[in-house]
């Protein structure tokens, strides 16, 4: 239990110092909610019940998608994953390690939002924060669990780059927190539902936390732990 302790605080340190990870997780989507926070308010003053939500689900899309698969990619296809089988490390200590630094991080980014919105923008707190604060986390790591599949199993920087983002533009452009969604064509309403975003954001919404907002949440992350556990098995017989 030390030894995996010490890995997350060492993952934590090293993740500070990165600057991919200071940019997706706070740098870009702080500077989105400052800068579309008062565009929003402004045009649909009724969005300022709904802003938190909707731009938290732009961060954790942002840094599940776009910020954790690089540092995967970055251990699982170099000879950090040597070093980690010489060591007889697990040869999954790296993806724990590296989402339980990236929720911290996004749990810090949203938890900046909630604490900004009200004051900049008028916001509407959420009714229930507990309920918020577990509907945020459920999403949170719903969304991670699918980056790990996109760092695990795409071995191009180029190529990973390209599908991180036809996986996080979707998630924010279809998701309804840009516009509502009944204002999209059904087939684009339907693609939408794919994507955790949607789903993460109803649940996120007051009195939005009960099973039909929860279970395909569920569903996602228990497919994508096997998937990942898949990809693991196969590094480790690389």
């Amino acid at each position: 239990m030390s030894g995996f302790l010490y890995g997350v605080a060492l993952q934590w340190k090293l993740d500070i110092r990165s600057k991919s990870l200071l940019v997706t997780c706070y740098i870009i989507p702080l500077i989105f909610f400052l800068l579309m926070g008062g565009i929003f308010t402004s045009v649909m003053p009724d969005m300022r019940g709904t802003l938190i939500q909707s731009m938290i689900v732009m961060s954790v899309s942002m840094g599940a998608f776009i910020g954790l698969p690089p540092s995967l990619l970055e251990t699982y296809g170099s000879d950090i994953k040597k070093v980690y089988k010489s060591n007889g490390v697990p040869i999954y200590l790296g993806l724990i390690t590296m989402f339980l630094s990236a929720f911290i991080h996004l749990m810090i980014a949203c938890a900046v939002i909630v604490l900004l919105a009200p004051v900049l923008f008028e916001a509407v707190l959420p009714a229930q924060p507990p309920t918020f604060f577990l509907a945020l986390a459920i999403y949170i790591i719903v969304s991670l669990s699918i980056g790990s599949i996109l760092g695990l199993i795409i071995k191009n920087q180029a190529k990973l780059t390209m599908i991180a983002q036809l996986v996080f533009l979707p998630s924010i452009m279809l998701s309804g927190i840009m516009f509502p969604v009944d204002l999209l064509p059904d087939f684009l309403e339907m693609i939408g539902r794919i994507f955790p975003a949607s789903w993460g954001y109803r649940l996120m919404l007051d009195k939005g936390f009960y099973l039909e907002n929860l279970w395909y949440l569920i569903l996602v992350f228990f497919a994508a732990v096997i998937v990942c556990g898949i990809l693991l098995k196969k590094q480790k017989s690389d």
